[in-house]
């Protein structure tokens, strides 16, 4: 799971913690029902095949130290990529559409320089905005160079454009050739009217990712989010961390010219020196922007000056798949997805420098091939083709997935579902099955059903707030319109109950999260990821042997591009 702005959640305390981890179109009532009533036939092939033991060997083998760290554009890459295909092959399964078991992933790193200053000129004495201290900046261009200058600056609230719920920060504003400042979350989950978007729960909208895409859209040239640790969800050394570092990026045909030439963030107080300095006050501005037909505005004749210096690198990593093809509709496909991607050889901390990423996300890739050893070994097989699929960079902002999903080797409106694993707790069985997102779509329904057979309960996410829906490869298949699962067990141990488990959770953060700490340990009770394995097998049996697609729930915000994509069936 990535680190930086993606996953900062896991920073929050204990408390927050809890929830974290965890053909044609049917109606909710029937997927209810046919969730519900499907027989548990072959529940019992998966024993074998999905059992601790399998976890346990598939896990030591993609997180050994022979792996190198799974990192993108390394040795280890290779080592790992290679290994999860001769998996495949050795499973009998067929590769990809191509001819092989590897999907090509053009990407660029790009190693940002920032000018020191960002110079915001227009009324009274100029004010200089300090690198780190005041302000973050990278771009997407793949350009040796990057600049702004003179650039007017608009506020334009949360810099949302949402349709459905009547909302629109650009209305009326011309943004091209400026730098608009906008604030981080979305209306509903930052401010205080909790009938404004989904309240409480973040949506995409909220998501930073979002809010440069938006910008893009409307040929801004640059774009400035106020950074504030309660609405993000993380602090400013989390946002700085992420910034500073080398960043990936997808290969583009115009290599990025359709994005901002400037994209970054402002601490809060920097925001609040920049209103002050165009004669506005920030506390009014926020009042506004959390009002429903708030008017975006200029910043007092204010412009910015900035610039950045650029190192590119240019190389393909790849996404690995596999198919099992279905017996009678071998054209309608379940994906399995988890990222096979870490950190690679790092700074050395107690003398290991290995980056072996065991728990995130050995335990998906562990998981996804027992997933695969089940499916080949079952006598029941799938109606529908089954296609297993490890991505890459997801650390790096869910670029595999991303690219698999403009780039879909099987059709998207041919998919129905993707089913995605990152990382599960080696901590042993859990009561609950705790679903990111919940109140998404009907797959629910199926996970719902699983979780009865093994006694387990559905635990809507504890966490709503921090968007984690968003930053797991999953989110690009939902960005797409392919209804997708990401769930696991991680709030209620069967033998410690919620303070057990809370307690491990919480070392790991501290201790091994992103560090080379992050290794197998033979102590692991890992049949609580066998567990949540079979559970994700029998809602991909289940949806194998239907005719049906699961739908989005009504206002989802990926309903639309699904309703779409379906059209053209």
């Amino acid at each position: 799971m990535p680190f930086s702005i993606h996953s900062a959640a896991h920073l929050l305390p204990v408390s927050l913690m809890l929830g974290l981890a965890l053909a044609s179109c049917q109606s909710r009532s029937v997927a209810t029902e046919t969730a519900a009533t499907a027989a548990p036939a072959a529940a019992t092939d998966t024993t074998k095949a999905i059992g601790a033991a399998s976890i346990s060997r598939y896990l030591r083998a993609v997180s050994a130290d022979e792996m190198l760290g799974r990192k993108p554009f390394t040795e280890g890459e290779t080592r790992s990529t290679q290994y999860l295909a001769d998996e495949f092959k050795r499973l009998g399964l067929q590769p990809g559409p191509n001819g092989t078991y590897f999907q090509p992933v053009p990407l660029v790193e790009i190693t940002g320089s920032p000018s020191t200053t960002l110079q915001i000129k227009g009324k009274g004495q100029p004010l200089n905005l300090q690198y780190k201290t005041d302000f973050v900046a990278f771009t997407q261009r793949e350009q040796a160079q990057v600049s702004v200058t003179n650039s007017p600056l608009v506020f334009a609230g949360y810099g949302v454009v949402a349709p459905e719920y009547g909302w629109d920060d650009y209305a009326g504003l011309d943004v091209k050739g400026k730098t608009v400042v906008v604030l981080v979350n979305d209306p509903g989950n930052a401010g205080q009217d909790s009938t404004l978007f989904k309240g409480r729960a973040m949506t995409y909208y909220g998501r930073w990712t979002y809010k440069y895409e938006e910008a893009a859209r409307h040929g801004a040239a640059g774009i400035l989010i106020v950074h504030d640790t309660k609405p993000a969800a993380y602090p400013w050394s989390v946002v700085l961390s992420g910034a500073i570092s080398p960043k990936l990026r997808p290969q583009t045909a115009n290599k990025g010219a359709d994005k901002c030439a400037l994209e970054g963030w402002l601490t809060l107080d920097a925001a609040k020196k920049l209103f002050r300095a165009a004669g506005q006050n920030y506390e009014q501005l926020y009042a506004a922007a959390n009002t429903k037909g708030f008017k975006p505005r200029a910043l007092g004749g204010l412009t910015l000056t900035g610039s950045i210096q650029n190192k590119l690198r240019r190389q393909t990593s790849r996404n690995v798949l596999a198919v099992l093809p279905g017996t009678t509709r071998p054209g309608e496909y379940i994906i399995y997805s988890a990222h096979w991607d870490h950190f690679g050889i790092g700074k050395a901390i107690a003398g290991d420098s290995i980056y072996n990423g065991a728990v995130d996300d050995g335990t998906g890739l562990a998981a996804l091939l027992s997933i695969a050893e089940a499916f080949q070994q079952a006598k029941q097989k799938p109606q529908r083709s089954i296609v297993f699929l490890a991505v890459t960079a997801e650390e790096q902002g869910l670029l595999g997935s991303a690219y698999y999903a403009q780039h879909p080797p099987f059709p998207l409106n041919k998919t129905v579902a993707d089913l995605n694993m990152d990382m599960l707790w080696p901590y042993g069985p859990m009561k609950d099955l705790t679903v990111i997102g919940y109140g998404q779509s009907e797959l629910e329904d199926y996970a719902h059903a699983a979780a009865k057979e093994q006694d387990r309960y559905v635990l809507p996410d504890q966490t709503p707030e921090t968007g984690m829906f968003y930053r797991s490869d999953h989110f690009n298949f939902a960005h797409v319109g392919v209804p997708s699962l990401y769930a696991s067990g991680g709030f209620e141990s069967r033998s410690g109950g919620k303070a057990t488990i809370a307690q491990q959770r919480q070392n790991y953060t501290t201790t091994m999260y992103h560090k080379p700490a992050d290794q197998f340990d033979p102590s692991w009770d890992l049949t609580g990821i066998a567990q949540d394995a079979q559970l994700y097998f029998r809602v991909g049996q289940r949806l194998a042997s239907e005719t049906t697609f699961p739908k989005w729930r009504e206002g989802s915000e990926f309903k639309g591009a699904r309703d779409k994509s379906m059209g053209g069936r």
